[in-house]
């Protein structure tokens, strides 16, 4: 079938961070405003990622197996390579942020942080670079991922913070197939079948919120397989 196109690409982030918990943290924080985020635990291999791929933006802890966070930054100037990059850092004097952004960064954040700091600074480098490519559409369905606003027809859809990372998801993958275990992973973040019903319970709100009361449906059931997103 073929995709439906969206108003807007999905930008791609590279988060860099080898504690786990601080890792996981920062990628839920990140989808849940509507990035799709790889992960790297290592600098060396994260250096490789950076360098193999186009991501939107870079966010990179300073202390890091392999290779520094600092080094790695330095490398990817020195190669060329001009993506944004938010450099994370428990190091919060002013010689060590000053000595980051000398290095290439585009900005430096101290641990702890707050997740809206966080999400704010992650937005700015990417603005800087992508212009309003937090906006994404499909047929009369807009999608403000940074303000995190959802409007059908340019009327106000209101929507629960779960409802809105579950809608973006199908949004961003707008005319395909998307899985029950593909949305209990990349909604939820579970990696297993706990037997609940939470993805029909939640699919079924978002329909009252999202289809009702409009001329066409957008979220469709496909039998045996999972749910679509589209504009027919």
């Amino acid at each position: 079938m073929k995709r439906q196109q969206t108003g807007k690409r999905t930008l791609r982030l590279l988060l860099i961070e080898d504690d786990r918990e601080t890792s996981a943290f920062v990628t839920e924080a990140l989808e849940g405003r509507g990035y799709e985020v790889e992960r790297s635990f290592d600098g060396a291999d994260g250096l490789a990622m950076a360098e193999a791929d186009n991501y939107d933006a870079l966010v990179v802890d300073r202390m890091l197996p392999s290779m520094d966070g600092l080094t790695l930054v330095q490398l990817l100037r020195a190669h060329g390579r001009h993506v944004p990059v938010l450099l994370l850092t428990t190091m919060s004097g002013l010689n060590d942020r000053v000595e980051g952004l000398e290095g290439g960064a585009d900005d430096y954040l101290a641990k702890p942080f707050a997740t809206a700091e966080l999400l704010a600074r992650v937005t700015a480098i990417v603005r800087r670079t992508n212009g309003d490519a937090m906006r994404l559409t499909v047929g009369d369905l807009e999608l403000d991922l940074f303000n995190r606003i959802a409007q059908r027809n340019g009327k106000h859809v209101d929507l629960q913070p779960q409802e809105f990372r579950l809608l973006a998801y199908l949004v961003r993958n707008a005319g395909r197939v998307v899985t029950r275990a593909m949305l209990l992973e990349h909604v939820w973040d579970l990696q297993f079948d706990p037997r609940t019903n939470i993805v029909e319970t939640h699919i079924s709100r978002l329909r009252g919120k999202v289809d009702r009361g409009f001329s066409s449906e957008l979220i469709h059931t496909i039998r045996g397989a999972g749910y679509m997103l589209r504009a027919d």
